[in-house]
This record gives C-alpha cells, sequence and structure tokens, in this order.
C-alpha cells in the first residue's frame, strides 16, 4: 500500500503539476490531500479543476473553509495581504468549485491492512488552525490528539514538513507543495523555499515507511504564473522565494 499525501498547495499550479509527476512516478495506490488548495496563489482555479480529476479525499483546511465563509478568516488573522489575496482568490472561483470544496471532509480514516490505521487532518484531529510541530511539548500532544490509537497520523498546515513519534504514533506533516516554510513559527513574514514538498508512505506485511519528498521547480514558470495574474499579493511577485 503506498498513500501519497499532499497539503497546502495555495494556489500554485507548477508546483502541484511537478509533484503529482513525481507521484506519478512512484505507482501510488492512493493520494490524500490534507487541505489549503486554492487560496494565496496565482491559480486557485486550475488548482482546484486538477485535484477534481485525481478524485481524492480532500480535508477542510482553514484557508478552505474561509473560502465559504469569509467572516471567518478575520478570528485568524489581521494582515491585509493575506485577507485580500484569499478574497482574490473565492472570486475567481465558480459556484461549481466552491461546491467541490464544500465537500471536503474534517478528517478521515484509512485501513492500510494488518490493523494498521492511517487517521488525517489537517492541523489536529479537532481543529484546523491549531499546529503540531517538532518543538510541540509531549503534554501538549496528549492534548491535541487525545485518546490516540492509530498507528500513523497525518497533518499540515503548518508548511513545515515532520516526521516525529508520540506514543508509539507515528505522526507525518509532509510539509507544503505551494509555499514550503523555512522555518514554524517565523517573525514577521516566512521564508519560502524552492521546491515543493509531499510525502509518501509505504506499508507492507512486514515494513513501514515514510518518504519526505522535495520536488525541484520551474522557479521561471512560478514566478510567470504570480505576475500574468492580478492577485494582490503572494510569495513569488514578494520574491520570498529567493530567499
Amino acid at each position: 500500500m503506498r498513500v501519497a499525501l499532499i497539503s497546502d498547495i495555495h494556489g500554485h499550479f507548477v508546483a502541484l503539476d511537478s509533484v503529482l509527476a513525481d507521484i506519478d512516478s512512484e505507482s501510488v495506490d492512493k493520494i490524500v490531500c490534507l487541505g489549503d488548495i486554492a487560496t494565496l496563489g496565482p491559480e486557485p482555479c486550475e488548482v482546484v479543476a486538477r485535484l477534481r480529476t485525481l478524485d481524492c479525499i480532500c480535508i477542510m483546511g482553514n484557508h478552505d473553509a474561509f473560502l465559504l465563509n469569509p467572516d471567518l478568516i478575520h478570528g485568524y488573522t489581521t494582515v491585509s495581504p493575506v485577507i485580500d489575496a484569499v478574497s482574490w482568490c473565492r472570486n475567481q472561483l465558480a459556484k461549481t468549485d466552491l461546491d467541490y470544496i464544500r465537500s471536503f471532509v474534517p478528517h478521515t480514516e484509512i485501513d492500510l491492512g494488518g490493523k494498521v490505521g492511517l487517521f488525517c487532518f489537517h492541523g489536529t484531529p479537532k481543529s484546523n488552525t491549531a499546529s503540531i510541530l517538532a518543538t510541540t511539548p509531549a503534554q501538549e500532544l496528549d492534548t491535541l490528539i487525545p485518546d490516540c490509537t492509530e498507528t500513523i497520523m497525518a497533518g499540515g498546515h503548518t508548511h513545515v514538513q515532520m516526521l516525529r513519534q508520540h506514543k508509539g504514533t507515528l505522526i507525518i506533516n509532509p510539509g507544503s507543495v505551494g509555499i514550503p516554510f523555512k522555518q514554524m513559527p517565523f517573525k514577521n513574514q516566512p521564508q519560502i523555499l524552492p521546491w515543493a514538498e509531499y510525502a509518501i508512505l509505504r506499508w507492507t506485511a512486514n515494513s513501514l515507511s515514510v518518504d519526505l519528498r522535495r520536488v525541484t521547480l520551474d522557479l521561471k514558470s512560478v514566478h510567470k504564473a504570480a505576475v500574468d495574474s492580478d492577485i494582490p499579493c503572494c510569495d513569488d511577485k514578494l520574491g520570498l522565494r529567493k530567499q
């Protein structure tokens, strides 16, 4: 059983296309998207259209919820460029696109066989705005993932790849397809890494492995997509990928 985990695409179609090409070379059995698909980046419509062709499970991220309920973002951030970019992306999407996003689930469980389960969410099992980091204390994890019985848990949201163990459970963050952060938390504005990130989980009767992958990007195409759009603000227009 091979499961590809993708997350936090954020409207970057060039990055998604590069990741999907890499996934195709790995012959995975299933793709799971952990949310935040179509905000902040210049090509939200293209991302939604491509995801729909995959017919994959999609988790409701906080930014997906912001597209459906514009008032929610004001309880999350006061940063005007972020609010403006989310509003721009919402205006690009058709009703059918929003209906597709409305079908996303808060979490999902996948039976990998052999009594091994994979539990997927966006931020934590109970919140798509809370974070699990490599530095999150074990006592805090007890609160964030109470009564954890799954062998593997997977979430996104932080834009930072992670693999850690907590009381026998592996916790995976595949990183961000569209806006991978150099570190989290950050001050002022994040530094964006010049690649796309995702993960592949492999389970056989005898072994379990997690491959945190980084895929090279055509940065000229990434920048062109940003410049050619009239999105108010995105990481490529700010030049953050150069850092």
